[in-house]
């Protein structure tokens, strides 16, 4: 195929990708952004199989199989409460897949000279650097999200200074990949490879689960950024492209969540805070309050002869599977003329927009899900808030109490409504492993149990 008509086709792609981030920025046309990227990539992938430089198709064609064999079987079988870990885990593959692209690209015969020739060992240095920090943090994110890590943050002493160590030991050693001989650079690309691979386990490592959100943008801005320094490498256009699109949306969507939790970039990497998930916790002078507990059948009455109710939905809704059970109370309470909405925190869940995807996986009207801003000043003529299994999202010690870890972080003011029931299954901390002062106010009933199950006794009473 002629190489204009590659590139028509590449830019073709490019578009239908902006129109796919463009879509994706709502929930009406989340849908119709998926659409544009599927036809997007289609257009990428059979106009690089016609590339001049495409010498044989036996293996391009297999692994291309083998690859859409293994995407469809994990789209199958994968929940949706397990998506924040399928994030991550694809993440590490395009890290990798910069590493070895720009290991292939020192090893492959190359004419270049001069200037042109030093910009594309730099190309190389950073694509390699980008992706092993990729590679390995998302697959520590993997393990965190999925609990075969432990969430809470990995503190040792001076880290801060071991981590500048690494970065300016790879600054030095991409001097002498440049530099040297050709069995030194190797050398010295290989050394950069391993000691990337390190930062990146540090790194996240360090990071709390109560950070988790951030993480998961994070790491999908530093995978963008390797898949463009890929195409650079590869003199591919349509992968600079893409790279940086998914780069630069990334580093957005981390500015938002960290502005959603009222924390720097910086002081993420830094290190995050958090204990290991289940762990019990109580206030910082010791003193716990006294909790009122409620039942499912008191649930419904209360439900039942409110007129208006708010549901927080939280990382216990993920793992207890309740969108459906959710969206069927939902029905039922509307159907009673009871108005019906949900408050969507930015960074409730694992993953930005994780509670609206499992919404809209229950087929939830989009018109009744509103974001925080949308929906904080209306708690004060609310009758009853529900939340289930949220925890610092709806914590008035981020409003009030200047030591907590997220003093300052907006959250949604649910105590100021006439009844909040929260739904949680013990009084165990979750990922931050902060007491809640909500669960001790005069207003506020606890529901305790499996989230599923308490639903659906809330349903079959209403």
């Amino acid at each position: 195929m002629p190489s204009g008509v590659i590139t028509i086709a590449y830019i073709i792609a490019s578009a239908f990708f902006i129109l796919s981030l463009g879509g994706l920025s709502a929930q009406e046309s989340a849908r119709r952004g998926n659409q544009f990227g599927i036809i997007g990539m289609i257009i990428a992938v059979g106009a690089t199989m016609f590339h001049q430089e495409v010498g044989s198709y036996v293996w391009l064609i297999f692994l291309m199989i083998v690859g859409g064999a293994i995407g469809a079987l994990l789209a199958s079988k994968v929940e949706m409460t397990a998506m924040p870990q399928l994030v991550a885990i694809l993440h590490s593959f395009v890290g990798l897949a910069a590493v070895l692209v720009g290991i292939a690209s020192h090893l492959a015969p190359n004419p270049m000279q001069g200037a042109e020739l030093i910009i594309h060992e730099i190309e190389i240095i950073l694509g390699v650097f980008i992706g092993g920090v990729t590679f390995t943090g998302s697959v520590i994110a993997f393990g965190k999200l999925q609990g075969v890590i432990g969430s809470a943050p990995l503190n040792y002493p001076m880290r801060h200074k071991l981590n500048a160590g690494m970065i300016g030991a790879c600054v030095l050693l991409g001097a002498l990949f440049i530099a040297g001989s050709a069995g030194t650079s190797l050398t010295a690309l290989l050394l950069i490879t391993l000691i990337s691979f390190v930062l990146g386990v540090l790194l996240v490592m360090a990071i709390g689960g109560a950070d988790m959100p951030v993480v998961v943008s994070m790491l999908n801005s530093y995978s963008g950024w390797a898949a463009a320094a890929a195409g650079f490498m590869l003199s591919n256009d349509l992968l600079i492209v893409t790279g940086a699109l998914v780069g630069s949306s990334g580093a957005i969507l981390s500015y938002i969540m960290c502005s959603a939790m009222n924390r720097s970039f910086i002081s993420v990497i830094a290190g995050g805070f958090g204990v290991a998930e289940g762990t019990v916790v109580t206030s910082a002078d010791g003193e716990v309050g006294t909790v009122t507990e409620i039942f499912a059948d008191e649930t419904a009455d209360m439900l039942s002869m409110a007129q208006s109710v708010i549901i927080i939905p939280g990382y216990g809704m993920a793992v207890a599977q309740a969108q459906h059970i959710v969206r069927e109370l939902t029905e039922k309470l509307r159907s009673q003329d009871v108005e019906v909405r949900f408050a969507i925190h930015p960074v409730a869940g694992r993953l930005p927009g994780h509670m609206n995807v499992l919404l809209a996986e229950a087929n939830l009207p989009y018109d009744i899900v509103l974001e925080m801003e949308e929906i904080n000043e209306d708690f004060p003529k609310t009758d009853v808030v529900l939340v289930i299994g949220a925890n610092d999202i709806v914590n008035p010690c981020a409003l009030d109490d200047p030591s907590s870890p997220i003093y300052g972080m907006p959250v949604l003011e649910t105590w100021k409504a006439k009844t909040t029931i929260v739904m949680k299954r013990s009084m165990a901390a979750g990922y931050s492993g902060i007491d809640n002062p909500l669960y001790y106010k005069d207003n506020t009933r606890m529901l305790f149990g499996d989230a599923k199950a308490s639903l659906s006794a809330i349903a079959s009473a209403l």
